[in-house]
């Protein structure tokens, strides 16, 4: 079953993008005006016979080969493959170019047009929205800034996973406090006597 240049340009058709089909290398060349991203080229490719799709931003970040602050781009890029789904990101030590992507295996299922449009506007959104910004501050500074948000990334995640367990983690905080001092608290430890001895004669 597979899928097709036709089938997929008839999902763009759907959505009223311009678009240039190349049969011989079996990809779609399409793109959009972001936000942080100026032109943002998108590729549509298809190989395998078509069991096998990918579609990616190529040349999303430039200067890298050489940045000082390569290591924390790179690493950054990981971080942000972590935190979300699907994108992942390419390094060619060669020429230097970055690439985001997203690719799997259709094998002898099709590719529906809710699948494609899932694939592309994630793209999207994670690149121009999400990675680009934060990026751009790690080649300036060195620093992700996205490590700065950790702990709220973490409670999102729980009150994904969990729902309502925020609220019962804050309960049970506040008849804690109510009941007197946390362990680790610099209040919080042995009893000393001499605490209770009144100054004076």
């Amino acid at each position: 079953m597979a899928a097709t240049l036709e089938q997929i340009a008839q999902y763009l058709d759907h959505k009223g993008w311009k678009y240039r089909l190349d049969v011989e290398e079996a990809r779609i060349y399409t793109g959009v005006q972001g936000d942080h991203v100026e032109n943002l080229l998108i590729v549509i490719e298809l190989e395998e016979d078509g069991e096998f799709f990918a579609v990616y931003a190529p040349q999303v970040l430039s200067g890298v080969s050489d940045h000082p602050h390569k290591a924390a781009i790179l690493q950054t890029m990981l971080s942000i493959s972590w935190e979300t789904k699907m994108l992942q990101w390419e390094y060619d030590p060669v020429d230097g170019e970055i690439r985001a992507i997203i690719e799997f295996p259709l094998e002898d299922s099709s590719l529906t047009e809710r699948q494609f449009n899932r694939c592309l506007t994630a793209l999207i959104q994670i690149v121009d929205d999400l990675a680009i910004p934060r990026l751009m501050r790690v080649m300036e500074t060195g620093s992700d800034p996205g490590d700065e948000d950790a702990g709220e990334r973490l409670l999102l995640a729980l009150q994904e996973e969990a729902p309502g367990l925020l609220t019962m983690l804050e309960r049970a905080m506040e008849a804690r406090k109510a009941r007197g001092h946390f362990p680790g608290d610099p209040d919080y430890g042995d009893y000393d006597e001499d605490d209770d001895e009144e100054d004076g004669p």
